[in-house]
């Protein structure tokens, strides 16, 4: 019988964590446990690039990385899983499509988050989104169908629901976007609302300053202090009674685990996050792990815990890879530690801000934070390339964020 360390997820938690594994696999010596993946499709979707244009692009093709470390794809949704019997069912193709039981000797959940969606009314049904490639996409065409209406104030605005991270970045790129879209057409308008006091609460203090000014400069409004409490295809209603009208309402708002977090016995956080040890270990439960936005854990001894962000997946991932061979051989887990914490938040095509820790200590801003930017999207979280050796040797853990130079 197969020994199976089983990664379920191909996002950057799960590419890491496949990697990782095979990794010090090679090194021990051993060529007789499997290292497979169950995903929807071998690639590695972009996510945190999706607020710009062209989302259909975004992303990058994983078989030929799989083949060469030697990781077993196989494609499918998993629908059940079974931690007594140790083994998952997966569906391959649409709902009608028969399930197949897998086993596994070991497990890494890291299948991802989905955008949050409360009880709204009108909310799934009214607004759009850019959770997903497919979502982004359909955002996308709604927006440049938007020329083809009637001139009209409701036309010309475009409401951003959520004011963290995600939202700032959308918003920031919207202006540009509508400009080119409408050209000589009226200015649009495009307002951020935020149900805490604060835009970019996440975000801390230190930020904010040169967040504001960007959104000043753009010409971005913002409402903050009322959340959304309906959605229908003319507008949003606020919680304060203010009625805002727009053809175009993006949701923005949090996100929470998967749903298979739901099926590990184990206790879960606010998000839907699993309990992990150090080790990444679920707390509690035998041969399973948890990683990327599945797992809350801590990044160091000081009570700081993970975000759900690309930033921290893949330094889970690559943690749980090694943690996960070293349970099943019987060698010592390496504890995951990321002390290190930076944010990078795009401001419009040229603009970004750059923190650095905790208390976010602002480095960079303008021309040389958008350039980091840049080079983080588009170099610093794509997969790995090179040899076989090249590759694995990325996947090792306990590695750092790259040191900026500030200018």
């Amino acid at each position: 019988m197969t020994t199976r360390i089983l990664v379920i997820g191909a996002g950057f938690a799960g590419m890491w964590s496949a990697l990782g594994a095979v990794r010090l696999l090679e090194q021990q010596g051993r060529n007789d446990v499997e290292v497979a993946l169950v995903a929807p499709e071998p690639f590695l979707h972009i996510r945190p690039r999706l607020y710009e244009e062209h989302p259909e692009g975004l992303k990058a093709p994983l078989q030929d990385l799989f083949n060469t470390a030697g990781i077993r794809f196989i494609a499918g949704r998993v629908q059940t899983i079974d931690v007594v019997a140790q083994e998952v069912s997966i569906q391959a193709g649409d709902a009608s499509a028969p399930t197949t039981l897998l086993s596994y000797d070991r497990l890494v959940l890291a299948a991802g988050s989905q955008l949050f969606c409360p009880a709204i009314p009108g909310l799934r049904e009214h607004s759009f989104n850019i959770d997903q490639i497919d979502a982004a996409v359909r955002l996308e065409a709604h927006l440049r169908s938007l020329a083809a209406q009637p001139a009209s104030q409701q036309r010309n605005t475009v409401v951003v629901a959520g004011a963290g991270f995600t939202g700032l970045e959308l918003a920031t790129q919207l202006p540009a976007r509508l400009a080119a879209i409408f050209g000589a057409a009226p200015e649009c308008r495009v307002m951020l609302i935020e149900r805490d006091n604060e835009v970019g609460p996440e975000l801390g203090a230190a930020p904010r300053p040169t967040i504001i000014e960007a959104l000043t400069a753009q010409g971005i409004s913002w409402k903050v202090g009322a959340g959304v409490t309906e959605v229908n295809e003319h507008g949003v209603m606020l919680e304060n009674g203010e009625w805002i009208a727009a053809n175009t309402v993006i949701w923005t708002a949090g996100a929470r685990a998967s749903a298979l977090t739901e099926q590990i016995p184990a206790q879960r956080d606010e998000y839907g996050r699993l309990q992990v040890e150090r080790s990444l270990k679920v707390t509690g439960v035998e041969a399973v792990f948890a990683t990327g936005d599945c797992a809350r854990a801590a990044t160091d001894d000081e009570g700081h815990c993970t975000m759900m962000s690309c930033q921290h997946a893949m330094f889970l991932g690559r943690s749980a890879g090694y943690n996960v061979v070293a349970d099943l051989l019987g060698l010592d887990p390496l504890a995951y530690s990321q002390p290190k914490y930076v944010t990078c938040l795009a401001l419009g095509p040229s603009n970004a801000v750059y923190s650095e820790g905790w208390g976010r200590q602002v480095k960079l801003t303008g021309s040389s934070a958008a350039r980091l930017k840049q080079q983080i999207n588009t170099e610093w979280i794509y997969p790995p390339q090179g040899s076989r050796s090249d590759i694995l040797a990325a996947a090792a853990p306990q590695q750092d964020i790259p040191d900026v130079i500030t200018e």
